[in-house]
């Protein structure tokens, strides 16, 4: 019987995708693995389909259930929420540009029954060359450590446990936000759940390649502004 639900939101970069699915059907651990597939290109949602049985997951083509364009992250964590409850087992969601190691998902499962009123646990991202980077830069310090934290928990690589999910229904997300970490970071607290940075878990993060439009932050950050405020993009 599985121990987890792990889910992979994606929107295209399928590249990423790859190396994200990859590294998940390597893992160890008893988990069933669901891809999230928002509105992709023909390309993204052929390869999809086609490699379910090589690497173990199911497909859930958002198509299927909403007209409404994407981001549709409100969606996949209601969808997912259900069928964590269902199994009464926590919810892992590992984004389209993560790499996980064969130890993440275990390690993940064995604190959230470990760590003392789990809400939202985090495996702490860095670059190639293993230095901590977005969203956990912040983080000066290389260590081994699980500390709990009042910062927001990226969903990165991120298991919610399955008490918050029964405390949290993700039917109120708020419907004008497209991202949903910082809220439901808050969300633990106040429902009187800890939140926990695992420093000593690493996932490789190549950030923003699941969203490539926000790569303008950096080239053209004129233009990211323009679709983060005029185009209502990005909201958090």
């Amino acid at each position: 019987m599985a121990e987890a639900i792990v889910i992979t939101p994606v929107k295209d970069s399928l590249e990423t995708t790859k190396r994200t699915i990859l590294a998940v059907s390597q893992s160890v651990g008893n988990f069933s693995y669901y891809i999230f597939n928002d509105f992709s290109s023909t390309a993204t949602k052929t390869f999809l389909e086609e490699n379910q049985e090589k690497f173990n997951y199911q497909v859930i083509h958002l198509e299927n259930i909403t007209s409404n364009p994407s981001p549709n992250y409100n969606l996949v964590l209601v969808e997912a929420q259900k069928m964590a409850l269902e199994k009464k087992v926590p919810l892992i969601i590992i984004e389209s540009d993560v790499v996980v190691q064969d130890n993440t998902i275990l390690s993940l499962i064995k604190l959230g029954r470990e760590k003392d009123q789990p809400g939202i646990i985090g495996a702490i991202t860095v670059d190639s060359q293993g230095n901590y980077n977005f969203p956990y830069e912040f983080e000066k310090v290389k260590s081994g450590e699980v500390v709990e934290t009042n910062h927001r928990i990226s969903f990165c690589c991120t298991l919610i446990t399955h008490n918050l999910l029964q405390k949290a229904d993700f039917n109120d997300l708020p419907k004008k936000k497209d991202w949903y970490d910082i809220y439901l970071s808050r969300r633990s607290k106040k429902l009187g759940f800890l939140n926990y940075l695992a420093k000593g878990l690493e996932v490789q993060h190549l950030p923003h390649s699941s969203r490539p439009w926000k790569q303008l932050k950096y080239e053209k950050p004129i233009k990211y502004y323009i679709h983060k405020y005029l185009k209502k993009r990005d909201r958090i």
